[in-house]
């Protein structure tokens, strides 16, 4: 049974008009487990990261990036929450997201260090997304697993772990997983969202 769901029945429907990107990107389970993603693109989605905006131009996001096959993608895989276990390994791309709270060399907290780590983020979702791949992002995963195999610094948080992929076959999913790939996308009303002081 193949339920590969049509791409445009995926798309926002947006109150305002977005960019393409930002329209089509949603945050699949099911990835293909053959794609492969280029160095050329790999390196521009990362690219897309390095010129997000950060407080003070401090950039205080650093990234673990692991391919499907090696040994830091098992480390990766192997530390994430079995609901996340059981679809990423798929993915083509692993991405261990981390922010730098404190500041080496002034040993001073940087407090808008997972904002910016989260500006970085997204800004790699959007260009993956006009790349033609997908992002998921995870935040169920044993970070002190992660801390110890990548032997990480007290400095660096781990806050969030991306998958990157191409959108593979729903059928492939376990029946929870499935029912909530195919279901509608719902999004609270933007004027739910606003809060004006007019």
């Amino acid at each position: 049974m193949t339920l590969i769901t049509d791409p445009a029945s995926r798309h926002a429907a947006t109150e305002a008009p977005l960019i393409s990107a930002l329209v089509e990107r949603w945050s699949p389970r099911a990835f293909d487990p053959s794609a492969v993603i280029d160095d050329d693109t790999l390196r521009t989605v990362l690219e897309a990261a390095r010129w997000a905006p950060s407080a003070n131009n401090t950039q205080p996001w650093r990234f673990i990036v692991a391919r499907r096959g090696t040994d830091a993608f098992t480390r990766i895989h192997d530390a994430l929450a079995g609901f996340n276990q059981a679809w990423a390994d798929s993915a083509a791309v692993l991405i261990v997201n981390l922010a730098e709270t404190v500041d080496p060399e002034r040993d001073a907290p940087r407090p808008w260090a997972r904002y910016d780590l989260g500006q970085a983020v997204a800004h790699l979702s959007v260009q993956a997304q006009h790349e033609g791949l997908h992002t998921h992002q995870m935040g169920g995963f044993d970070a002190e697993r992660l801390r110890a195999d990548f032997a990480l610094d007290d400095s660096l948080e781990i806050v969030s772990i991306s998958a990157i992929g191409v959108v593979g076959d729903a059928a492939a999913l376990p029946d929870v997983l499935r029912e909530r790939e195919v279901a509608p996308r719902v999004r609270k009303p933007l004027g739910e969202l606003v809060i004006s002081a007019a």
